[in-house]
């Protein structure tokens, strides 16, 4: 028997939820639904110099006016340092302190991983030259050509991603103080039981690496699924910073429209479906959802039997 299912959205406070954000969490809630599962929101303030004061509580009540509401307690990541720590502790001789700054990890010139950061060397995998001392908290990752990590994502198909040339040792607590986003996920979603991921599309590179520390922890590895990204006029992806307007649906027909728009850009079969009310969009919007992955599936199906 398979495991109950529980998915998660997990937004940043570092400002109102926006149109691409509003995508990834009717998706991840779609999805829930239409496995009879939990949905679970959690608020990924780790990195609390980002944070913005009432964020947070804007985001919740927002997605409460859509019909979202999450299945268990919220809960904040920066509640739950005492977790990061003792899981950073089971990782042993895995984790080991790093002394060096950005500037010379650019300086090694070994390229960019995926999601922008700068390839690291291995500089203080032996241990911190002489003077130096802890800047951050890395990561050993596999250095042979048999550890690629692999695994099949329900929306993008076979993903494979070999970590020591395309990330390197990862940080798992930063210089600031701060504990790694990479970490913390990796132990809320196993603290919580979720068993499924679904999220944007920028995310997809850094599945490898919580799949690598999920296997370090022992704990079990989630399906994933990621959602394309909502960009702007000039193909950036949709953020805060590249201006995005924030989701602020004044009444019923308003939060109607900016769902439909979610699933309109999620390619949901909707055509000839106009609901009105915001019962009326969930129950025509989660069965549409439910053809749209079988269709998903049956096309990754047939590309991996090609």
């Amino acid at each position: 028997m398979s495991n109950p299912y529980v998915g998660r959205f997990a937004p940043s406070p570092t400002g109102p939820l926006h149109a691409g954000s509003l995508v990834a969490a009717v998706a991840s809630h779609l999805d829930a639904r239409a496995h009879g599962g939990e949905w679970l929101v959690r608020i990924e303030d780790i990195d609390e110099g980002r944070s913005v004061p009432g964020a947070d509580t804007a985001i919740l009540a927002l997605l409460d006016s859509l019909g979202m509401h999450s299945d268990r307690e919220v809960v904040w990541q920066s509640r739950r340092k005492a977790l990061y720590a003792a899981a950073a502790e089971r990782l042993g001789a895995y984790a080991y302190p790093c002394g060096c700054n950005r500037r010379e990890i650019l300086d090694s010139r070994l390229g960019v991983a995926p999601d922008g950061a700068a390839i690291y060397p291995g500089t203080c995998r032996h241990g911190l030259a002489a003077g130096r001392s802890m800047r951050s908290l890395r990561l050993r990752v596999p250095d042979s050509p048999m550890d690629a990590i692999s695994f099949v994502d329900r929306f993008a198909g076979l993903r494979t991603q070999h970590l020591a040339h395309e990330s390197g040792d990862f940080v798992l607590k930063r210089a600031d103080g701060y504990w790694a986003y990479q970490l913390a996920v990796v132990v809320d979603d196993a603290e919580q039981g979720v068993t499924d991921i679904v999220r944007g599309a920028d995310l997809i590179d850094s599945t490898a690496r919580q799949i690598y520390l999920q296997r370090l922890l022992g704990v079990p590895t989630p399906r994933y699924l990621h959602v394309p990204v909502v960009r702007n006029a000039n193909g950036e992806k949709l953020s805060k910073q590249t201006g995005a307007l924030a989701v602020l649906p004044g009444d019923e027909a308003a939060g109607v429209k900016a769902l439909l728009d979610a699933a309109r850009f999620l390619g949901l079969p909707l055509a000839g479906t106009r609901p009105a009310t915001l019962a009326g969009f969930w129950a025509a919007a989660i069965p549409a959802w439910s053809a749209l992955l079988a269709e998903r599936e049956l096309s990754i199906t047939s590309s991996s039997g090609s």
